[in-house]
């Protein structure tokens, strides 16, 4: 995909991180012009954030100002200087921001979780150079996160970036959103040139996780940070938890560590290259090593189809789950760690036998008596 460079987006676009900040709805006026000047005097800030519209989950609830939002939003850009962004899920969003000089647009998750959205939305975008970030999906589905780019792409737009804001999760956990980081990770590796950012805010649910979480983003050098910031958070009429102060901002920013991605020291070069060949001989031990247990499975599958026995033993797996983990454990891993590999390999031990069985028997092959 031929993606324009965060960078090259507009003036001032280059800064490391990029920092989207503002609050989560325009609630008000002076709401909006509050905020916003504070935003604009950090200097660290490249686009303004504010819902117009949002999507709220039970109704009765605060769904945003709509169009006057924009009006606030237009005297944001006129008189601080800044540049605004907000959500857009549907056509006519499209357009009234484009009739209010909106900078840029973002795609909610649920939008996002539904193509048939993003198509209509996409629609819309064709021939207009605007800026479009999408946030991921519900659901931990790369196919559809990596579909919404596509759409969005196909319309024409190249200026293009990935918000990660985490996952729905199916009970309550310590964040509000599951972070699974390898989703975003692997998105890059299959659009090598999109930049991801992420939004903490969503991810947390609580103003206290925002800065770990956007710390561990840099750490995986993500492009940026999409961080909600309120002049009241207590009083707010959205996500009031996750709104962070003027304070706990500047906090945020000034307490980010900017580790390098490369270096010229050669000495750290040299020693890092001598630990990447380590890696690399272990990493190929460990394929070896993989394809002679799953050839074990298929023999397994074989004996255990000719002598009429079940290709799940429930006892044989507890009993190996308990002695691999307390072995990994000795060896200084993570037993949560150890159970996850633990379990891909099972699956695929199971897949494999199974298999052999199907075979087994297409083949006209009978159990023995």
């Amino acid at each position: 995909m031929d993606i324009i460079p965060l960078k090259s987006w507009f003036e001032g676009s280059d800064a490391f991180p990029f920092i989207i900040a503002g609050p989560c709805s325009a609630e008000s006026e002076e709401q909006v012009m509050s905020t916003a000047s504070f935003v604009a005097s950090t200097g660290r800030v490249s686009l303004f954030r504010a819902g117009a519209w949002k999507p709220r989950t039970r109704p009765g609830t605060f769904t945003g100002a709509g169009h006057r939002a924009l009006h606030w939003l237009e005297r944001v850009r006129e008189e601080l200087k800044i540049r605004v962004v907000v959500e857009v899920a549907y056509p006519s969003h499209v357009e009234a921001c484009l009739k209010h000089g909106i900078d840029a647009f973002w795609i909610g998750a649920r939008t996002v979780s539904n193509p048939f959205s993003v198509e209509e939305i996409s629609s819309a975008l064709r021939g207009v150079e605007v800026p479009v970030l999408i946030k991921n999906p519900l659901s931990p589905d790369i196919d559809l996160w990596q579909g919404a780019v596509e759409r969005i792409y196909s319309a024409g737009v190249r200026k293009i970036a990935a918000v990660h804001r985490g996952f729905s999760p199916f009970e309550r956990t310590l964040y509000r959103n599951m972070p699974k980081w390898e989703i975003p990770i692997e998105l890059r590796q299959r659009i090598t040139n999109l930049p991801v950012i992420c939004d903490p805010s969503h991810m947390s649910g609580k103003a206290e996780y925002v800065p770990e979480i956007a710390q561990r983003a840099l750490d995986l050098t993500m492009s940026g940070l999409m961080i909600e910031v309120h002049n009241n958070p207590s009083g707010a009429l959205s996500d009031a938890t996750q709104q962070l102060t003027f304070e706990q901002f500047n906090s945020l920013i000034s307490g980010l560590i900017i580790r390098k991605s490369i270096i010229d020291d050669i000495g750290f070069l040299n020693h890092l290259e001598e630990l990447r060949n380590q890696i690399d001989s272990i990493d190929y031990q460990l394929v070896d090593l993989l394809s002679s247990r799953m050839k074990v499975s298929e023999k397994m599958g074989e004996y255990k189809f000719k002598n009429n026995v079940a290709v799940l033993q429930m006892d044989r797996w507890l009993e190996i789950l308990r002695t691999r983990g307390e072995h990994g454990s000795l060896k200084g891993l993570d037993p949560a760690f150890v159970e996850k590999v633990l379990t891909v390999l099972h699956q695929e031990s199971i897949r494999i036998q199974t298999s052999i069985l199907n075979n087994l028997r297409s083949n006209g092959e009978h159990w023995s008596e």
